[in-house]
């Protein structure tokens, strides 16, 4: 199991330390239908939040997006993870999904795993036959802890966790 400490997550340099084989990746918690596992990574990056206006106008955490890079089982960088959700390869190939389950995170104050369905791809390679994507072993990632003070400020918070690719 992967540990955060304070705010500081897997550098890149020590990604290969922080990834495990494929085989070592916990038992997904949620089975995608009739799925084929094609690729399992380990990414590193920060969920950001922004401070907004809620109903009763009062300031407060609200998630934006995620920041990511997704390393292969050796280190090297492979995937680019953004809002959308989105994956993007190195050879072009994109593809963007919408969640389809969660379960909680084993890691307490942990952003959730999830299941996440392709809803659109974008040119042909490593990520064009992709249908389903999984988050798990999720460590970290949750709303910042501090309130936030000024609308649209930045907050981020370091994540490592587990992406697992299905066609």
């Amino acid at each position: 199991m992967f540990t955060i400490f304070g705010r500081v997550s897997c550098a890149s340099a020590v990604i290969a330390g922080c990834v495990a084989s494929t085989a070592a990746f916990a038992a997904p918690p949620i089975d995608p239908p009739q799925a084929e596992r094609v690729l399992a990574t380990t990414a590193s990056g920060v969920q950001v939040y922004s401070c907004e206006y809620d109903a009763q106008h009062h300031l407060g955490w609200v998630f934006k997006n995620p920041q990511a890079t997704l390393y292969d089982t050796s280190g090297q960088p492979l995937i680019r993870h953004a809002a959308g959700p989105s994956w993007e390869a190195d050879d072009g190939s994109r593809i963007v999904g919408h969640v389809i389950a969660q379960t909680p995170s084993e890691t307490a104050a942990s952003v959730p795993q999830l299941l996440l369905e392709t809803r659109s791809t974008a040119a042909s390679g490593m990520l064009s036959a992709i249908r389903y994507v999984q988050r798990v072993n999720t460590v970290g990632g949750v709303m910042p802890a501090s309130p936030c003070s000024t609308e649209h400020e930045i907050g981020n918070s370091p994540y490592i966790a587990n992406y697992i690719f299905y066609k």
